[in-house]
């Protein structure tokens, strides 16, 4: 571990360093800036410091005076003691800096699982790596004067921040890789609902000439297009659902939804009755692209939210390409009941793995801090073994929460639209996502995955083999664009997504009047959804994650929501008009719209500022000017500090050896604890009601 343990903490209780200790008994302050770190003083009232207390940098003056008599007079051994600081207001918090580090991600990283995040967890690790490294290096300069009567030489700092910052980042990093068994479950249950959002999204696109053959142009518009209608309802009601019944609560309830429109959908006896399901599975979908997000994002250690955020999204391509693949057996006159009966199977599936479904944490905290039960959760899901390792985990989620709201009155309250739209440095970016969630849905990617076989039908002669191959390659450039976002900016992969569904829209049009060939027309699809997933696809909800502040994502993300919905119901509902009336130009109001997304991004689009390391850290510094930093130093300054960090090694390992026997004599024995051992007689939170929840359509 690159910070202290408790262990070694309390079995230091007392100690000073030499520089550390002041005269009158009292630690000290350093206040020497490094690379725009600030930790001085400044506007620390002289009231919230005990007497006596010198800073750093006059204890560094007072043992060139005398570094003897300094000495003989504390008669303290050269050893750290706790690691803390000072705020303005005078509280005083013990962190270690890897727990001061994990504190900065729960508050700078929103609690919400979306795809492509990894680069701003990354980001944002880093950042705060780099600025308890500073701190480090600050310290160890001081203690070096005190020492030699030298500064450290900028050999020594850069050494030194290096080695500091790799060890925070290594720590950082371990809980993308220890992922506990309930995290596991809890994800694979919570993914189901968003799978059933993709293959409903794609579950209509074939059997449109099987299902009740009589219908009208218009009847099967409204049924693809009731799916829309519901989702802006579902993703309304979610966030007063998820505020009061919990989110595992919201999640069951979707999950009931979803079994009640798939056991109407595959039952119906008329187009109406499928227009009614297709309406409440919509309100499902709608329930699920809010609660899921959040749910995940909630359970998720910082780190971890991207990664889930893409297992979430690749549930939902993947459904989608179920639903086409299944065409093949089911899309028939006598079978298509089959297709249609598939939500309800999964819904009941995701039913019987509810047991494994924990309740969020962060929910369970919001409504009571001293949570019993959110801390038993907490504990099994990052696999945490004591008491105190939970209690800092729960500052974690209690600060973060904090952060995320807005003082009125006295009162606190969740950011709301008025807030947002009132802080003119927002204003840009709501306009902005609200762009971004138009074109997003008026490029017509929607009516690919909702009329593909229909629009192949002439084109191909196998229709189905079409569908498939696009929704096989949504999966592909779903994994391609992960990897893109890595090394892009977001400004730049939305220029070439829309350049790129632009041309692609040139080309189809010019295949279908006959310029080009039939198969022209099958690549140009499949490009127009390759390019659609690299920036339209994901970028319009990421942005609002990256470069909205975290109390402002909730609010930002339900808004693009609701507008994000509307738009997708229209296409939904006039495509198979524009098809009939435009014929071969029935893109070519998509190639409009795409024209004018490309220069609204060229023109008026905000750079993505404050996503860099530099830039984050920098907001770090900014944040922080006012708290006075202890006993920050955590690499160790060689000779006893290096031989006691062997030891501490040799005895971590020998308690790991110790806790490894252990658990195999539990496994052997039957009686090992795998984090699925029922919650009895822990508090129950009473419902309350609440505001609305980030939500989202694909």
């Amino acid at each position: 571990m690159s910070g202290h343990s408790k262990d070694e903490m309390d079995s230091q209780a007392g100690e000073e360093t030499p520089l550390m200790q002041a005269p009158g008994g009292q630690p000290g302050e350093y206040t020497i800036p490094l690379k725009g770190v600030t930790p001085h003083l400044g506007s620390v009232p002289h009231s919230a410091l005990k007497p006596g207390r010198k800073s750093m940098h006059e204890m560094s003056n007072l043992m060139e005076e005398d570094q003897g008599d300094l000495f003989r007079s504390t008669s303290i051994p050269k050893r750290m003691t706790k690691s803390y600081s000072v705020s303005a207001d005078g509280r005083i918090q013990y962190r270690t800096p890897l727990q001061m580090s994990r504190h900065e991600l729960y508050e700078n990283i929103p609690f919400t699982a979306v795809f492509g995040l990894q680069k701003k967890e990354r980001n944002m690790s880093m950042a705060v790596s780099s600025y308890a490294a500073d701190l480090d290096v600050l310290e160890a300069d001081q203690i070096s004067m005190a020492r030699t009567h030298k500064h450290l030489s900028s050999q020594e700092v850069a050494m030194r921040h290096s080695q500091a910052s790799l060890l925070l980042l290594e720590d950082l990093e371990l809980d993308n890789v220890m992922v506990t068994t309930p995290l596991i479950f809890a994800v694979i249950v919570a993914a189901m609902g968003q799978f059933l959002v993709g293959y409903n999204i794609g579950v209509m696109n074939a059997p449109e000439g099987v299902v009740f053959p009589s219908h009208t142009t218009a009847q099967w518009s409204l049924a693809v297009a009731a799916f829309c209608f519901g989702g802006p309802f579902g993703a309304n009601y979610a966030g007063q659902l998820a505020d009061t019944r919990g989110r595992r609560g919201a999640i069951l309830i979707c999950t009931w939804t979803f079994l009640l429109g798939g056991i109407l959908q595959t039952f119906a006896m008329n187009m109406y009755a499928i227009i009614g399901a297709r309406f409440i599975i919509g309100i499902a979908s709608g329930i699920s692209t809010v609660i899921v997000p959040i749910y995940l994002g909630e359970l998720a250690p910082p780190t971890l939210r991207g990664t889930l955020g893409t297992l979430t999204q690749f549930a939902l391509v993947v459904g989608i390409l179920i639903a086409d693949c299944f065409a093949f057996p089911f899309a028939t006159h006598d079978k298509w009941r089959a297709l249609f009966a598939v939500t309800g199977i999964v819904a009941l599936l995701q039913l019987l793995c509810a047991p494994w479904l924990l309740e969020s944490p962060r929910w369970l905290l919001s409504k009571k801090p001293a949570s019993r039960k959110a801390r038993y959760i907490i504990k099994k899901l990052r696999g945490l073994r004591y008491d105190h390792e939970v209690e800092t985990e729960v500052d974690h989620f209690v600060s973060a929460l904090h952060s995320q709201e807005v003082s009125h009155g006295g009162e606190s309250k969740t950011m709301g639209f008025s807030d947002m739209i009132a802080d003119k440095n927002v204003r840009i970016l709501v306009v902005s996502c609200f762009v971004l969630q138009s074109v997003q849905q008026l490029c017509g990617i929607n009516a690919v995955f909702y009329y593909s076989t229909s629009f192949f039908e002439g084109v191909i002669p196998n229709p189905l083999i079409g569908t498939t191959l696009v929704g096989a390659v949504n999966v592909l450039a779903t994994y391609a664009a992960l990897l893109l976002m890595d090394s892009c900016g977001r400004r730049t992969l939305l220029l070439w997504s829309c350049a790129g569904m632009l041309l692609s829209c040139v080309v189809i049009v010019a295949s279908l009047l006959g310029y080009f060939s039939n198969i022209t027309a099958l690549a140009a699809v499949t490009t127009y959804v390759i390019f659609f997933e690299i920036g339209l696809g994901p970028i319009p909800w990421l942005i609002v994650a990256e470069m909205f502040d975290a109390k402002y994502v909730a609010t930002a993300m339900s808004a693009s929501s609701q507008l994000n919905w509307f738009f997708n119901f229209l296409v939904g509902l006039i495509f198979p008009y524009l098809h009939k009336y435009l014929g071969p130009y029935s893109f070519a109001p998509f190639a409009t719209v795409l024209f004018l997304g490309f220069m609204f991004t060229a023109i008026w689009l905000p750079e993505t500022h404050g996503t860099t390391p530099e830039e984050l850290q920098a907001e770090l510094v900014k944040k922080n000017q006012s708290v006075v930093y202890h006993n920050m130093s955590f690499v160790g300054f060689g000779g006893d500090d290096l031989q006691q960090q062997e030891n501490l090694g040799d005895a971590w390992r020998h308690a790991m050896d110790q806790v490894r026997k252990e658990e195999e004599e539990a496994m052997y024995n039957g009686t090992y604890n795998y984090g699925f051992k029922p919650i009895e007689k822990v508090d129950e939170v009473p419902a309350v009601s609440g505001g609305g929840f980030m939500s989202g359509a694909y």
